[in-house]
């Protein structure tokens, strides 16, 4: 039994460990790039605040975690425990956020001029900092009264009814108040959830149709002209299905935490490798799409084969 927990505190901290490290160097290729002039696209911004959300997700919850799993006691005090919690818990529902903002914005940007999408696709960009603003304001709102529920581990209070998280407790209070909040905190997902269903759906369409008008085209320019925006749009799509299956993984198993009062800790602990499978994938999947990421660390070797060339003469 030991030997498996510590099997999954190694997947757990090595989860952790290189989605930090993918975050924060793809986080530090965008601040380079803005401070060499690189003209990012209108996208960019959503996907910086995509990439702090995910390393909330993984330092507010894999870290402690792992701690607790290699059975570091003590370590988090009952602020901490709640503010861990709460943090996490924004973490991810901007991370939802995000990728349902990136979604609907792609489906404007391809839209053609004469659908009903037409009058977004000059207006939508102008919006984008507000709408990411709002996204912020309105998870920390709904997840405000979370670490009401929560306590440290080891804080050494006398609750009768808990569920272990493995560094903290969830605190059981009325079953009538508890589904109302879980409904308030479901909803916000929910709806996230069905719009970037919607906009996948959307996007698949308009590119078949581009696809069926582009065959009775003979002329090459006119589909390569379109083609980075098809490549947007594939890999937004792809970033989407990806983030909507660890999402529904996650979620099935989140239902099962909550049918058992007293889950078990490999269940706890399967969960919190689920949920940290998206933040720790996709930043590697931006680094291979992203044509401004490339652009910088071929300039980098470019730099540093040219400071070699110059030692040596």
């Amino acid at each position: 039994m030991a030997s498996s927990f510590f099997i999954i505190g190694m997947i757990i901290v090595t989860q952790t460990v290189v989605g930090i490290l993918g975050n924060f160097s793809l986080l530090c290729s965008y601040i380079i790039l803005h401070f060499m002039g690189y003209r990012l696209r209108s996208t960019d911004l959503l996907l910086k605040h995509l990439i702090v959300a995910n390393s909330l997700v993984l330092l507010c919850k894999g870290v402690p975690h792992t701690m607790a799993v290699f059975g570091w006691k003590h370590m988090c005090s009952d602020v901490g425990c709640k503010l861990l919690f709460f943090l996490h818990r924004v973490g991810r529902g901007v991370s939802i956020s995000s990728i349902c903002l990136l979604s609907v914005f792609q489906v404007i940007t391809i839209s053609p001029w004469n659908s009903r999408w037409a009058a977004l696709k000059v207006t939508a960009p102008k919006y984008m900092v507000l709408s990411i603003f709002l996204c912020w304001i309105l998870q920390m709102l709904v997840n405000v009264i979370f670490p009401f529920n929560m306590t440290g581990k080891w804080s050494g209070k006398n609750i009768t009814e808990e569920r272990d998280f493995g560094y903290c407790i969830s605190i059981f209070t009325d079953k009538t108040d508890n589904a109302m909040y879980a409904a308030l905190l479901l909803f916000p997902d929910v709806l996230c959830l069905g719009l970037t269903l919607w906009a996948g759906s959307s996007m698949v369409l308009i590119l078949y149709r581009h696809k069926q008008q582009v065959q009775h085209i003979r002329r090459t320019h006119a589909s390569s002209r379109s083609s980075p925006e098809s490549r947007a749009t594939k890999f937004i799509l792809l970033l989407g299905s990806t983030f909507v299956y660890f999402y529904i993984l996650s979620s099935i198993c989140q239902v099962l935490l909550a049918l058992f009062g007293q889950p078990s800790r490999f269940l706890v602990d399967i969960t919190i490798i689920i949920a940290a499978c998206f933040p720790t994938v996709s930043p590697f999947l931006l680094m291979s799409h992203n044509s401004s990421v490339h652009r910088l660390y071929f300039a980098g070797i470019r730099n540093a084969k040219s400071s070699t060339i110059m030692r040596k003469v």
